[in-house]
């Protein structure tokens, strides 16, 4: 069953929005322009996730997991010794693209900063919600390693990521908001006496 949550804004990370701008080090301009990012995006960004947990199930040289079949030895190798896997779409909305749309000839460098803004947004979403589950492992998105970025496809239909959290896929495989991730993460309950 697919589930969709909301979550409270993750801590913003400076250190990783200038390493996604390409910045060696920061200066009072730079940390301007972040500011002003920031700023323009107050109140407009969403963190939403729908995601669905299944068991894992081995047979041959598969991995099926909620009807997909995997594989990929980049998937396999991250699941490896799970007994339970999460897939999930995560999005934290529109804003950072229309933004980016509005800036990206009026004023470059504050597109570029948007851009890494949005980037580190999506990436602290992925990163809080993985942490929802302290049993969880690393988490792959298509594309990663040998695991296809066609698996998207599936992904979607599975999480009804448009009706769910306004997500879509066009023909190319890119998703809209760009600023969104899919992914998925093997869960072991550790089973060592304490």
């Amino acid at each position: 069953m697919r589930t969709v949550i909301t979550l409270d804004a993750p801590p913003v990370s400076r250190r990783e929005i200038l390493r996604y701008m390409g910045a060696a080090a920061s200066d009072a301009a730079t940390e301007d322009l972040i500011d002003r990012g920031l700023a323009l995006l107050t109140g407009k960004l969403r963190y939403s996730v729908c995601y669905r947990e299944g068991e894992i199930v081995r047979q041959g040289d598969e991995i099926l997991l909620d009807g997909m079949a995997f594989s990929s030895e980049t998937v396999k190798k991250a699941l490896a010794g799970c007994d339970r896997a999460v897939i999930f779409a995560a999005t934290v909305g529109l804003a950072p693209d229309r933004l980016m749309l509005t800036y990206g000839t009026l004023e470059p460098s504050l597109a570029l900063c948007l851009q890494a803004i949005g980037a580190e947004r999506i990436e602290a979403l992925c990163d809080a919600f993985c942490a929802t589950y302290p049993d969880g492992r690393p988490r792959i998105s298509p594309g990663y390693g040998d695991f296809p970025l066609a698996t998207q496809r599936e992904l979607f239909s599975r999480l009804d990521c448009p009706r769910a959290i306004g997500l879509t896929l066009n023909e190319n495989l890119l998703m809209t908001p760009t600023k969104s991730v899919t992914a998925v993460f093997g869960r072991k309950e550790s089973h060592e006496a304490t």
